[in-house]
């Protein structure tokens, strides 16, 4: 057994300037140090072009970047697989470019798949990162969603595709994941029919449908949430909000749709995976459930969280929010 493979981190990224050099730093952090990184510009417009093209020119041995023909913007799917498709390292891994990985991450997700071979991938806990901005209001909003299953499981086909079909407990997270090279080439990359939404929905659900998965008590990546100029965006444009929450609702039934059609043409017969999927396409086949779940609770979420007092928010979520966006979560305490 190879005590290190290579790992091949994929960083895909449009107009992140902001973020995309403490991302980096993160990958240059690693307790491991047989990996290589490609940068995939997909097509920005801002500064972040540059910061990637520094450091490929400071660790050339170590860092590589892509960017489309013309320098496109060709979506979160193509722009993942034309990374994969440049890497040489037997596990693949990705970080979104506003995200950061913990420093350990490579070392433990390479030693756990050494240790299960038969395990196709690995993903642990994510924090969800409000802290960032070091606003003492945001000091206490982080956490954690709950795994659905006991930490340090290898969790066999199809339990894993269950919940990511009824979006309970904490999905699996692109940038907290180790994949296998193996597994990629058996099942394809992204889908590019979605070029932004639900792709890595989609190509989760091939995973979980296809191999072993397991699932970790570590967490290994802080998961930034960040929300701009939301709340006045909001109230400013109402009507243009609303459109928006339209055009959610039809990304929903595509997903629905396509996941339908895949495990039919896969001849997946499993009573349970589609017990769970015609559950789902009740809720999001009807419209006024739908924008009853999600439509006032996406308008309130970001004013509550700036007027609400914080122990307020919080049994608010566990009580009600959660319920309706089937998940249980845990506070952060890290």
């Amino acid at each position: 057994m190879n005590e290190q493979p290579l790992v091949s981190a994929i960083i895909i990224f449009l107009n992140t300037e902001k973020f995309i050099r403490e991302a980096i730093e993160s990958v240059f952090a690693q307790t491991y140090e047989n990996w290589e990184l490609l940068l995939v510009d997909d097509g920005s417009t801002d500064n972040s072009t540059a910061i990637a093209l520094e450091y490929v020119q400071k660790y050339p041995e170590k860092v590589r970047y892509l960017d489309h023909e013309n320098h496109q913007n060709r979506g979160t799917s193509i722009s993942r697989n034309l990374g994969i498709e440049h890497t040489q390292g037997e596990y693949i891994a990705f970080l979104d470019a506003d995200d950061i990985w913990l420093s350990h991450k490579l070392e433990q997700q390479v030693k756990i798949l050494q240790f299960y071979p038969e395990a196709a991938m690995v993903y642990g806990r994510m924090q969800f990162w409000f802290s960032w901005t070091g606003n003492p209001e945001d000091s206490q909003r982080d956490y954690f969603e709950e795994l659905g299953f006991p930490p340090n499981t290898l969790v066999e086909p199809p339990k894993l595709l269950i919940n990511l079909i009824q979006q309970k407990y904490q999905q699996f997270g692109t940038p907290n994941v180790m994949i296998r090279r193996a597994i990629l080439e058996k099942i394809g990359g992204f889908e590019e029919s979605f070029r932004v939404w639900g792709e890595d929905y989609i190509f989760f659900i091939k995973v979980a449908l296809n191999a072993p998965i397991f699932v970790s008590g570590e967490c290994w990546i802080k998961y930034r949430k960040h929300e701009g100029s939301c709340t006045y965006f909001i109230s400013q444009n109402r009507k243009k909000f609303f459109r928006q929450q339209q055009k959610q609702f039809n990304k929903y039934i595509d997903w629905l749709d396509w996941v339908e059609h895949y495990l039919l043409n896969q001849g997946v017969n499993n009573v349970e995976v589609w017990k769970a999927l015609r559950g789902m396409k009740l809720v999001y086949h009807n419209p006024i459930v739908f924008f009853f779940s999600r439509g006032y609770i996406e308008l309130l979420i970001p004013i509550g969280r700036r007027t609400l007092p914080v122990k307020f928010r919080h049994w608010l979520w566990i009580h009600l929010v959660s319920k309706l966006y089937h998940v249980k979560i845990e506070k952060s305490n890290r």
